[in-house]
């Protein structure tokens, strides 16, 4: 029992402002663990997003490749 708690005869073990700073700090660090897991969650966001970017480049490219494809054969086809 802390000094304040067995002088005042309290049946609880710690003084009422120890426990309020206690529930603070396991507060704050429920809050850094939560920060952790969205800032784990945003990157795996952002690295799905990138992913994402890259594959409809390669889709636009792909699609142009094709375009430009399908004219040179057919200025091939033009010409005699």
């Amino acid at each position: 029992m802390s000094a304040a708690a067995e002088r005042s005869g309290s049946k609880f073990l710690y003084a009422p402002f120890e426990v309020a700073n206690a529930r603070i700090d396991a507060n704050e660090r429920v809050a850094q663990e939560r920060w952790a897991a969205l800032e784990y969650r945003l990157s795996r966001i952002e690295a799905s997003q990138e992913r994402v970017e890259k594959r409809l480049w390669v889709a636009v490219y792909g699609v142009v490749a094709v375009i430009l494809a399908q004219g040179a054969t057919s200025l091939l086809n033009f010409t005699p």
